[in-house]
């Protein structure tokens, strides 16, 4: 029998935090038994189908220390309450970090962005989340709190698999930091889906930083062709140190689309993953070299 999609067929808690000690302790106290409850885009929605019964569900909505978005010369600084849409709409990353503002942008309707966070998007460590790219080629850190201290966490280092990270039960995802970008800096997201706001079928995103010419360093990343989002380190290569051209390009994508491993689901099949890789960094990759002043 199919379940009630309007409703939440199991019991559980409800624990309004109103300080990240607060969340601290329920967690400490509860474990796997508790679920973060921010925007509840996707964890309302696995409730509701019955893919999770959780005993408690911590709302940290009105937790004022979450809620934040800080810019400045250290980089950018984004609370794990902050709405997509306030992320989207602040000025520093449509300007410095082209590349994420792109990927929220993608990301489902308005209403959706209104409620939903960053921090939900990388919990729920799907291979497909659209904030993982942008933020492993801008080389984010994560935090991560519990109740005895905080850990910083590569982002490379969060993903373990579908839907699994290294959060322990008792840590909370506190704040995103990504540092500041160097003049020169040029970065895109791109994303294929069955619609434009549709679950990536696969996305990419570029960060690369120019000197005249030459580029002198490039970071990569996919997603939906792996376990977990990944950067390509041997597309990078073929970049790094040389003279962009339109031939550089092509051997980048042609790289890329070489180290991918895909799978069929869904969504989409692998021998369609393997054939757009190419175009899209390619696409990708001019996009970022353009916005970084440079011309092909």
């Amino acid at each position: 029998m199919a379940t009630d999609t309007r409703v939440l067929a199991a019991e559980f808690q409800y624990l309004e935090a109103h300080s990240t000690g607060e969340v601290l302790t329920w967690l400490a106290e509860y474990g796997t038994r508790a679920k973060i409850l921010a925007g509840g885009t996707d964890l309302l929605v696995r409730m509701k189908t019955g893919q999770m019964k959780p005993e408690y569900v911590i709302y940290i909505k009105k937790v004022a220390g979450l809620d934040y978005i800080q810019a400045d010369e250290a980089g950018l600084r984004i609370g794990a309450a902050t709405s997509l849409m306030d992320v989207e709409g602040h000025a520093a990353v449509k300007t410095g970090y082209s590349a994420l503002y792109e990927a929220i942008r993608s990301m489902a309707a308005t209403a959706i962005r209104n409620m939903g966070t960053i921090a939900g998007n990388l919990v729920n460590a799907s291979p497909a989340a659209d904030t993982a790219p942008p933020l492993l080629v801008y080389d984010a850190v994560l935090q991560l709190e519990l109740q005895d201290g905080v850990r910083w966490v590569p982002v490379d280092e969060f993903f373990l698999g579908p839907g699994k990270t290294c959060l322990a039960p008792e840590e909370l995802l506190t704040e995103i930091s990504i540092p500041p970008q160097d003049p020169g800096n040029g970065s895109s997201f791109l994303k294929l889906g069955r619609v434009a706001i549709d679950i990536a079928k696969i996305n990419v995103a570029v960060s690369l930083q120019r000197s005249g010419r030459d580029c002198t360093s490039c970071r990569i990343a996919f997603g939906s062709v792996a376990p977990r989002p990944i950067r390509i380190q041997e597309a990078e290569a073929v970049l790094t140190g040389k003279r962009m051209s339109n031939e550089l390009v092509e051997a980048a994508a042609q790289a890329g689309a070489a180290a991918i491993k895909p799978i069929s689901d869904n969504r989409s099949t692998r021998e369609y993953r393997l054939k757009v890789s190419r175009v899209i960094l390619g696409e990708a990759l001019r996009a970022a070299w353009q916005r970084a002043g440079g011309v092909l």
